[in-house]
């Protein structure tokens, strides 16, 4: 059997985004892949089953999880084929194939001679083929369809594997995910794409929130304070950091070996590794003047420093130093050996030396620190109560958090442990021993299970109705309230089943799991609220917890979704501390609604509106802020609707700070200079253009007229001369001054520019009067966006943008552009973008359009003797800007 029975169709109609997503379908196949990313509650599976059908070909279906594997085989037989008995030529045993297998990543992996704990015994003797054998059952069996479910699933061993299972049977890949790894290196996110293909179609939140399939939420940020204890610990790697430093400041030794080091007594014979090492190079720069050395003016002429300014020695430059002089090169600091290697001892003691990684402020410690604090204890129970004091018995909230910590669990007739680490059981202890509103409570892990007492009547019924035998379970010795269920190997996975069913019906109002298990592929959709104690902050994870709360409940229409994000606030640091860095991480990662009067609805942690925090007194207020939007859930739902009324599409834009286009600045300047100077001129000749009028009214009594005619004639050619001269000019700088004059608007030029270049490289196909360059910009930021073009088309787009507005690298050209201002010159450059630097003819188109669009620049080759000292003074110069950071940003816009 190699074609679906005829019979085989989908039994409803279809959402407004899926059918135009199905429409598209041709489009997106012409490569051969089809790469679809949507948000958790979009319908992915049945998108990729309607594919699979239309496709017609026998078909291999590779799932994260065994429950997930097994939500495929049942939404197929449900929706599909209109029964609830699965057909012979569906298998699940990837070493007998049939017209749709369905199997996991680790089942292949499995294959190629590893086992993962997650499989089952039966599921592990299945596949203990050879990959070699697959491959030729699949051949066999003539299947020319992938579908990879949750395709970020991407481990290196699986991904060798799926790579050797496509090249071989050259199928039609589909790839379906809620989170593409957007935060994994270049590399990993290259291999992503040589599985998957590019992304060419998102469904957005926006779009699922109007056609009702995800239900109106918030994201809520919950502060705390570290304890006593850990802010001691805290002060104290402060206090150290801070000792190092003054110690480092007079530290003859080191001063020594700078001095010594060939860089700084022959710079001009290292200008290669000045090149490569250029931050380690600053670093003693710095040091020395900081130590009051002089430094010679070939410094200054090798960095292009014409002001001869050097900056101030901070934390910065002294880690980049201490890994100069400890990681970075050993052999020109051999003499020092001893003194390197005792200052190396006592960093890596003190915890400020890791894996030759060197950090004060952003220290594992003090994140470890931050991170775990039991002060998230306190704010967790806060929370708890004050939800509960909200929706009463309505409520039904998950607490997910990294660890389960059984070691806080007792056998004594008291639990009295201190809870002084953050994990499922001291949360419980926590939430148990101050259960003042007598909330029911559960714990749901893989190895510990924990109900209610007054659960235990609809946990027999339930596993008796589902046919499970021989539970047993053990009242808590120090609480007759709750019992704990004694989990065996057969009972494992169906008990995840029912203690949800418990969960969804009432019996459990506060179910407390690990993200491990109660993470991807699981599902309760009458889940109202969400406490995020865990400290990931990746895009996957991120996602994935975050959807577990948003999805939509049939029985309940009206269905809002709180989400609480832990943050233990550092007073010590500027920026709230790493686990506010972490939190605001996690906000990039996932698109949701803003707090302020005007809703809209983007992707980052500036959308909660949270006043700065300046002082540990003021986090109450904070708080009381974020419960106040906490409780008004029917506001939440207008705030929803009025937002979405304002946009009908969700735009990948650029964002750039302001500081970050000073040199756009310094252009307005030089042609409003330009043009000051061309006014004048133009103003000179046409007062010499009524010279003659002038003249003869002044001297038409005069003897010598015709002298004075003459003369006359003279000035008037000459101004005439000059107007035509100095008005092109100034009409010329004028056109450009307006250009500059709206940063935006130079961004839009910037844009366009790239836009050209990408459609003649092919990497942009749609046709050109589809696409728009959109362009905008406020007090402090400038934003910009491709209209129109494939998902895939705009992120390139963006990238490529974002390459030629940072800060200058190691780019093959550069774009080198002159100004001059009142007899000034001075340079500004921008770096030719990776994919246009690849030969010389791409770089010279990049260059001419550059130079028609917006100005008149030379292209510079960098491998070059000369390119570069170049490229050497303007990374120094990057160096020295630490602005603030470029970002992607996701906005529902018109």
């Amino acid at each position: 059997m190699t074609i679906f029975p005829i019979h085989t169709k989908f039994k409803y109609s279809w959402r407004a985004y899926q059918k135009r997503f199905l429409d598209n379908l041709g489009e997106y196949l012409t490569n051969n892949h089809l790469h679809i990313t949507a948000p958790p509650g979009s319908g992915k599976t049945v998108l990729g089953l309607e594919v699979m059908v239309r496709l017609n070909k026998p078909t291999l279906i590779v799932a994260p999880t065994l429950a997930v594997k097994n939500q495929w085989v049942q939404r197929f037989c449900e929706l599909f084929l209109d029964t609830e008995t699965v057909p012979e030529w569906i298998s699940t045993d990837i070493k007998n194939p049939g017209l749709v297998t369905v199997t996991t990543y680790q089942g292949i992996h499995a294959a190629s001679g590893y086992t993962e704990d997650e499989e089952t015994e039966a599921d592990k003797k299945s596949t203990r083929v050879s990959l070699s054998e697959i491959i030729k059952k699949l051949q066999k069996q003539k299947v020319k369809t992938f579908i990879f479910d949750e395709a970020h699933h991407l481990k290196n061993a699986w991904w060798r594997s799926l790579m050797e299972l496509k090249a071989a049977i050259d199928p039609t890949i589909v790839s379906l995910t809620a989170t593409p790894p957007f935060d994994v290196s270049g590399y990993e996110w290259q291999k992503y794409l040589q599985l998957n293909g590019p992304i060419d179609a998102e469904i957005s939140v926006p779009e699922l929130m109007i056609e009702g399939d995800l239900c109106p939420h918030q994201d809520l940020v919950y502060f705390t304070l570290p304890s006593y204890e850990e802010q001691q610990k805290i002060e104290y790697y402060h206090t150290q950091a801070e000792s190092f430093f003054k110690e480092i400041e007079n530290d003859d030794a080191l001063l020594n070996a700078l001095e010594k080091h060939p860089v700084y007594q022959n710079p001009m014979g290292n200008l290669d590794w000045i090149y490569e090492n250029i931050s380690s190079y600053t670093s003693g720069l710095i040091y020395l003047h900081f130590r009051k050395k002089e430094i010679s003016k070939i410094h200054f002429e090798i960095i292009g420093d014409q002001h001869q300014y050097i900056p101030e020695f901070d934390f910065f430059w002294f880690e980049e130093l201490l890994d100069f002089y400890l990681v970075v090169d050993e052999v020109n600091f051999k003499d020092e050996e001893e003194h390197r290697t005792a200052l190396s001892n006592r960093l890596k003691r003190q915890g400020f030396l890791e894996k030759k990684t060197i950090s004060f402020y952003n220290n594992k410690n003090v994140s470890q620190l931050l991170n775990s604090s039991i002060g998230k204890l306190q704010g967790i129970r806060d929370i708890v109560e004050f939800e509960f004091s909200v929706l009463k018995q309505d409520l039904k909230m998950v607490i997910l958090t990294d660890f389960i910590k059984k070691e806080f669990l007792s056998t004594d007739s008291k639990n009295d442990l201190p809870l002084d680490k953050i994990g499922a059981i001291p949360i419980f202890e926590k939430l148990r021993r101050e259960n003042l509103q007598n909330k029911k409570i559960g714990v749901l892990t893989g190895s510990i299970v924990i109900i209610p007492a007054s659960a235990k009547e609809i946990l027999h019924e339930m596993c008796s109705r589902k046919r499970i035998y021989g539970i047993s379970f053990s009242v808590i010795s120090y609480d007759k309230n709750y019992i704990q269920i004694n989990l065996t190997e057969q009972i494992k996975h169906d008990i995840v089943h029912v203690i949800t069913e418990i969960f969804q019906q009432g019996y459990i109002q506060v179910l407390i799991g690990t993200k491990s298990l109660l993470g991807e592929g699981w599902d309760a959709p009458k889940m109202n609220t969400l406490i995020l104690a865990s400290f990931v902050s990746s895009f996957v994870l991120s996602n994935q917890m975050r959807g577990r709360v948003i999805r939509t409940d049939k029985e309940n229409p009206q269905k809002t979704g709180n989400i609480w994000h832990l943050v233990c606030f550092d007073p010590k640091s500027e920026s709230g501390g790493q686990d506010m860095d972490i939190v605001r991480k996690r906000f990039k990662t996932f698109v949701g609604i803003s707090t302020q009067q005007e809703t809209s609805i983007e992707n980052n942690f500036e959308r909660l509106h949270i006043k700065t925090i300046e002082k540990e007194d003021e986090l109450p207020s904070v708080n009381q802020d974020s419960f106040s939007m906490a409780e008004n859930r029917e506001a939440l739902s207008q705030r929803w609707k009025s937002a979405l009324d304002q946009g009908n599409i969700l735009v990948e834009e650029i964002k750039v700070p302001s500081e970050d286009m000073r040199t756009v600045k310094d252009m307005k300047m030089t042609y409003l200079g330009k043009m000051t100077a061309d006014l004048s001129k133009v103003m000179i000749s046409s007062v010499l253009l009524f010279w003659q009028d002038l003249l003869f009214g002044l001297l038409k009594n005069i003897d010598g007229i015709d002298s004075v005619k003459n003369l006359s004639w003279a000035v008037f050619l000459l101004g005439g001369l000059g107007l035509v001269i100095y008005g092109g000019k100034f009409y010329r700088a004028l056109r450009q001054y307006l250009k500059y004059r709206n940063i935006a608007g130079h961004m839009g030029l910037i844009g366009e520019t790239v836009l050209k270049c990408l459609i003649y490289e092919r990497i942009i196909t749609t046709a050109p009067e589809k696409m728009k360059v959109v362009s905008s910009a406020d007090k402090s930021n400038m934003f910009c966006y491709l209209d129109g073009g494939s998902h895939y088309e705009k992120s390139q787009f963006i990238n490529v943008l974002q390459e030629v507005i940072s800060k200058i690298d190691n780019p093959r050209y550069l774009l080198k552009q002159q100004t001059q201002l009142f007899y000034r010159k001075q340079y500004i450059y921008y770096p030719v973008p990776d994919v246009f630097a690849r030969n010389k003819k791409s770089a010279d188109l990049f260059a001419k359009t550059w130079s028609e669009k917006i100005e008149k620049s030379e292209l510079i080759f960098t491998r070059t003797i000369e390119g570069r000292r170049t490229l050497l003074q303007l990374r120094f110069q990057s160096l020295l800007k630490r602005n603030a950071r470029i970002e992607h940003l996701h906005k529902w816009t018109r």
